[in-house]
C-alpha cells in the first residue's frame, strides 16, 4: 500500500516547512504548494528527502485559480490526500488611517482566508465521497483578540478559526475532520522582525510535533503551545478595559513601507 500522503500549503519556509520535514521523516508522501520550487526543491535535497516521495506545485494561494488548479493536480497526479493542511500566511502591520493601508487587509484576507477555503475546496467532496480526511486550518492566537497595529492579521485570523469551526459542524457527519491549530510564536521569518516581547517562543521542529499530533488525534481546536492556551483562555475572559490598559503603548507590528 502507498505511503500517506499530506498536502501542505506554504511549506518553502517557517511552519510549513517544518510540518514538511516532520511529516517525510515519518514516512509520509509530500504534496507540496509554494512559490520558489528551484529553493524548495534544493532544501529538499539537503535534507535527503527522495525524490520519489514528493511532488511541488507552484502557486500562489492569493489566486484562488492557482491554487484549487495545484489541489487538482496533486490529486491527479498523487492521489487523494489524508491531510491537507491550509498553512500559507501573511502578516503585515496596518494602520486604517493609511489609505494604501487597506490593501494590506485585502491581501492578508486574499491569503489568509480565501486562500485557506480555496485550498481545501478541490479536496472536500472527493473525501466526502472515501468518507475520511482530515482538512487542517493554520490560524493564530492573535484572532482570539485584536492587537494594535494587527487589525489586518487579527481579523483574518479570527475569520479563520470561525471558518474552520463552520466547516467542521458541515463535514462531521461525512467522517471528514476539520483541525484548526493555533500556533503562538514561532521562530520563522514571519516573527524575527516583530519589535515587542514573544512569550513561549518555540522552534519549528517542535511546532511541527506537537501539530502532528494534534492532528492524529483530530483534535478540533489547538492552541500550541500549551502555555498560549492558558494566554488565550485569559483573553478570551479579560474585561474590555483591563485588555486595553495591558496593551497600552505596545509596539506595533512593521507596515510595509517601514524597515
Amino acid at each position: 500500500m502507498a505511503s500517506p500522503l499530506v498536502f501542505i500549503t506554504g511549506a518553502s519556509s517557517g511552519i510549513g516547512q517544518a510540518l514538511a520535514l516532520h511529516y517525510a521523516r515519518a514516512g509520509w508522501r509530500l504534496a507540496l504548494v509554494v512559490r520558489k520550487e528551484f529553493e524548495t526543491k534544493t532544501w529538499l535535497d539537503a535534507c535527503q528527502i527522495s525524490g520519489d516521495s514528493y511532488r511541488i506545485y507552484v502557486a500562489d494561494v492569493a489566486h484562488t485559480d492557482a491554487i484549487v488548479a495545484a489541489g487538482e493536480a496533486a490529486i491527479a497526479a498523487q492521489g487523494l490526500p489524508d491531510v491537507v493542511i491550509a498553512n500559507a500566511g501573511i502578516s503585515v502591520g496596518m494602520d486604517t488611517a493609511v489609505r494604501s493601508d487597506l490593501q494590506v487587509m485585502a491581501d492578508t484576507f486574499a491569503t489568509n482566508n480565501i486562500g485557506m477555503a480555496a485550498t481545501f475546496q478541490p479536496f472536500v467532496a472527493p473525501m466526502t465521497e472515501r468518507g475520511h480526511g482530515t482538512l487542517v486550518g493554520v490560524a493564530s492566537v492573535a484572532g482570539i483578540r485584536g492587537l494594535p497595529g494587527h487589525g489586518a492579521y487579527c481579523a483574518s485570523k479570527a475569520a479563520a478559526i470561525s471558518y474552520c469551526e463552520s466547516l467542521r459542524g458541515e463535514l462531521r457527519s461525512a467522517g471528514v475532520k476539520v483541525v484548526t491549530l493555533l500556533p503562538g510564536y514561532v521562530d520563522t521569518p514571519l516573527t524575527r522582525a516583530n519589535r515587542y516581547p514573544m512569550p513561549f517562543l518555540m522552534q519549528p521542529d517542535e511546532f511541527a510535533r506537537q501539530a502532528a499530533r494534534a492532528i492524529q488525534k483530530s483534535s478540533p481546536f489547538c492552541v500550541i503551545p500549551w502555555q498560549m492556551g492558558w494566554v488565550a483562555r485569559i483573553l478570551r475572559v479579560l474585561p474590555v478595559a483591563w485588555f486595553d490598559r495591558l496593551l497600552s503603548g505596545r509596539p506595533r507590528k512593521h507596515r510595509r513601507d517601514e524597515h
